[in-house]
């Protein structure tokens, strides 16, 4: 939640912040600033809306200077508002600073400030924080950095921040606690970001900050990291593996249709290297690495927040169906905060597309603490729960820009499929035919992938059929319940519709009172153990004039006579049928959501990485 930009150095800064905000802007967009260090002046402009309401304010102001900050907001404390925008001024404007994350005792600082007669201008705990930092630095007579050390000591809660001091023109100090900051090294130059979407075009040279890091970037000098308390440390220059055309629409008129449509190359990229050319093997080298404490493991705790949740249901009946562990989900939040039972003889995967989801970094904290072993899938390299687990694997299908993840979720279903199966040989809990069967069956799903998006223009026919709902169910069945799940997820973030998922079965014990003429209802019925079951269901649905959108095997006949729409898809085992089901829900939601005029990339009150409770 919301982006953060900086740059240091001889080029000129706004246009290398206004670029750096628009790739990072899917992070919030209630509000857009930047601050610029210009002579001996300190300029702040800021809005509320979006980057290009930032820039049209922009054009008859002096934008000049070669070191800068700028931000993305996602509101947390103060509605979206140009006061409320940041970057922040201190009471004195000397100091200008950038946030991401949440003070928790703002208001108690807040309040002591106020009673020492500093005046505040916003409703955010931004300010305060600022406000705090030059406090310290006049009341101590203290430089930039130290006064910034000592106001750090004061809060409580989780932050990435950037700050500014004009009397000090030649530096930019960042600092980092459970909120993502990357630095970019450069040719006398440093770029700053709340991930390396802003920084890849400049360089490939970058630095994660960890907990408790302070970045110091001045002109002329090498990057500086010390710790709150002022010990220097030696940060780790990683190079990243990313090319700007995987943040960019590639001619897609949404980054959300963009990341569908690359999924069967995304999945291939997954697999390479952990498939062998046979395809009738599947090596994880955390699997290899840690063969004895997951082989010893007794339960396993899958924990996870939206779509990574989804992905974890579908990862629990594979795993307990191939390597006969008991396995629990859970929702991050829910179970950082329910003192839950955790002991040294359970394994906890972590799911978390960015890797800074902040309820699932706290919850692997606890259970690191109940001595767990922690296993994290992730997308987003060098991110915090890669760098906070024992062991895991990435899902390689490169940046999701849009918020309403996509490709994330299938990268995720993949490598569980791969984790259950190479940990199911080892434990001997799966035959051999089954095994190769699944592994065989597994290489093939990205090119079934393709086949589905060929129906990519008769689901957006189809789409404008239903943009008239107010509600929708969507309805599934062992594999297919997490996949209806996500359907209505889909619909509700980018859409606006209200949407739900349920049991199928689950429709005769309550939400079937719902149903009429009015009601579309999704059903995934695709021919495996729970045909006949789901079959019956739809003939309820039918039998009180519910109109049913269902997606079915390829050839179906029983159920193609009955609903009121049919999308085909390929014949492929049971538990990799959510990989090829998940599609047609996602174009689903996107073309109803074109229909309907929304701003598919950029849904109202959301934010693609949840870094704050």
């Amino acid at each position: 939640m919301c982006g953060i930009v900086g740059y240091i150095g001889s080029r000129d800064a706004y246009p290398i912040l206004i670029k750096g905000l628009k790739r990072l802007e899917y992070r919030g967009y209630d509000s857009a600033g930047v601050a610029l260090i210009n002579d001996d002046k300190l300029n702040v402009f800021k809005t509320k809306g979006k980057v290009a309401d930032l820039e049209a304010f922009c054009e008859d102001k002096n934008i000049n200077g070669h070191v800068g900050i700028a931000h993305t907001r996602w509101a947390t404390h103060g509605e979206p508002s140009s006061v409320n925008a940041h970057p922040h001024y201190s009471e004195s404007k000397n100091l200008a600073i950038i946030h991401n994350g949440i003070i928790e005792n703002y208001a108690e600082i807040k309040n002591n400030l106020i009673a020492k007669g500093v005046k505040f201008r916003s409703d955010t705990d931004t300010e305060v924080l600022v406000q705090l930092i030059e406090y310290v630095q006049v009341k101590k007579k203290l430089d930039t950095l130290t006064a910034v050390q000592v106001a750090l000591h004061q809060v409580i809660g989780a932050y990435a921040i950037a700050l500014l001091d004009k009397r000090e023109p030649n530096q930019i100090i960042a600092a980092r606690k459970q909120s993502p900051l990357v630095v970019g090294i450069g040719e006398n130059e440093f770029f700053l970001g709340s991930d390396a979407s802003p920084i890849i075009e400049f360089t490939d040279k970058v630095v994660y900050l960890e907990d408790g890091n302070i970045a110091v970037m001045r002109l002329g000098e090498e990057l500086k990291v010390v710790s709150i308390l002022n010990r220097e440390l030696n940060p780790l220059v990683q190079t990243i593996d990313m090319n700007l055309g995987q943040i960019e629409k590639g001619g897609y008129p949404h980054f959300m249709l963009k990341e569908i449509f690359e999924q069967p190359e995304c999945l291939k990229t997954c697999m390479r290297g952990r498939i062998n050319t046979n395809a009738d093997n599947v090596t994880l080298s955390a699997v290899i690495d840690y063969k004895e404490r997951l082989l010893a493991a007794k339960r396993i705790i899958i924990v996870a927040c939206g779509t990574s949740w989804h992905a974890g249901l579908i990862g629990k009946q594979l795993i307990e169906t191939f390597c006969r562990i008991p396995v629990d989900v859970e929702y991050a939040s829910e179970f950082r905060y329910r003192n839950p039972v955790v002991t040294k003889d359970d394994l906890v995967i972590a799911l978390s597309q960015s890797g800074e989801t902040a309820d699932t970094l706290a919850a692997i904290e606890l259970a690191k603490k109940y001595g767990a072993l922690i296993y994290g899938i992730c997308n987003a390299v060098g991110s915090s729960i890669p760098r906070a687990t024992d062991t895991g694997s990435y899902i390689h299908v490169g940046p999701e820009i849009g918020v309403a993840s996509t490709k994330a979720f299938t990268g995720q279903v993949i490598v569980l499929v791969m984790f259950s199966l190479a940990l199911a040989k080892e434990k001997g809990t799966i035959d051999d035919k089954t095994y190769k069967d699944v592994v065989k069956e597994l290489s093939l799903i990205p090119d079934k992938m393709t086949e589905v998006l060929e129906q990519n223009s008769k689901i957006a026919d189809l789409s404008r059929i239903f943009t008239y709902a107010h509600n929708v169910i969507y309805l599934g069945r062992g594999y297919s319940y997490p996949v209806a799940l996500e359907g209505a997820l889909k619909l509700k973030e980018i859409s606006y519709i209200h949407a739900e998922g349920y049991p199928a079965a689950e429709m005769k014990h309550g939400p079937i009172a719902l149903v009429d003429s009015d009601m579309p209802v999704v059903v995934i019925a695709t021919h495996n153990a729970m045909y006949e079951k789901v079959l019956s269901n739809i003939q309820e649905i039918k039998a009180r004039k519910g109109r049913v959108i269902a997606l079915v095997t390829k050839g179906d006949e029983t159920i193609s006579r009955i609903a009121d729409e049919v999308i085909e898809l390929p014949k492929t085992l049971e538990c990799l049928e959510p990989l090829l089901a998940t599609i047609p829900l996602q174009l689903l939601a996107y073309h109803i959501a074109v229909c309907k005029d929304k701003n598919v990339d950029q849904p109202r009150n959301l934010a693609k990485s949840v870094t704050v409770e």
